[in-house]
C-alpha cells in the first residue's frame, strides 16, 4: 500500500511540474530566478545552430506543433528580451541573429499607445547589432520550416503592443560563414 501511495504522489508531482512548465511564473520579491527563466535556463545547452527563439506578444497564436515548447513568461515583453539576450550572451556554442516585424517601424503612438517608449528601450537593449527586419508573415513561414526539423520556443510575454515580437535565430558561435566557405573550398 506505500508502494502505491508513494507512485501516486510521484505522478502528481510530475503533472504539476509539467504543468508550471507551460504556466511559468514572474520572478519572485527575493530576487530568484522565475520559473520561466530556469527552464529557459534547461533548454539553452541543448539548442543550437538552426534552432529558435521566440519573444512574443500576448495575442501570439498557441502552435499546434508538438516540436515548439510555448512558456508564459508572466512578464513584461522588454524583460524578457533583457534576460534572454543576457542568458545568450554567457553561451559559448550559440548567438543569436535578431529578427523583428518590418510593421514594428511604422507603428507610432496614434496606432499603438505606447510603442515610443517600448522603441527607446528595445533599441537601447540591442544598440548597435543588427537588427534584420522582416514581414510578418514571412516569420512564420521561417519558423513553421524551422519547426520541421529543429526545436523552436516560444516566451509569451504579457506585452500588448502589436508586432514587437522578437525572433532569434540560433547559430553557431564559434563557427561562421566564412570558416565554412573555406573548408568548403579544401574538400
Amino acid at each position: 500500500m506505500r508502494k502505491i501511495i508513494q507512485g501516486i504522489l510521484a505522478i502528481l508531482l510530475l503533472m504539476v511540474a509539467g504543468a508550471c512548465q507551460q504556466a511559468g511564473t514572474t520572478i519572485n520579491k527575493s530576487g530568484e530566478s522565475s520559473q520561466w527563466e530556469v527552464l529557459m535556463k534547461q533548454q539553452l545547452p541543448l539548442l543550437g545552430h538552426r534552432n529558435w527563439i521566440l519573444i512574443v506578444d500576448k495575442a501570439y497564436p498557441a502552435p499546434n506543433n508538438k516540436d515548439i515548447t510555448v512558456i508564459n513568461t508572466g512578464e513584461t515583453m522588454i524583460n524578457v528580451v533583457k534576460t534572454v539576450d543576457s542568458m545568450l550572451g554567457r553561451q559559448p556554442h550559440i548567438r543569436p541573429i535578431i529578427y523583428q516585424d518590418e510593421e514594428f517601424k511604422h507603428l507610432d503612438e496614434e496606432l499603438a499607445r505606447g510603442i515610443s517608449g517600448y522603441r527607446k528601450e528595445i533599441e537601447q537593449v540591442w544598440g548597435k547589432r543588427q537588427v534584420l527586419q522582416i514581414p510578418h508573415g514571412e516569420v512564420f513561414k521561417k519558423i513553421d520550416e524551422a519547426s520541421r526539423l529543429f526545436k523552436v520556443v516560444v516566451l509569451k510575454t504579457e506585452s500588448l503592443l502589436p508586432y514587437t515580437s522578437v525572433f532569434m535565430e540560433l547559430d553557431c558561435r564559434y563557427w561562421n560563414a566564412e570558416k565554412e566557405e573555406i573548408l568548403r573550398s579544401r574538400i
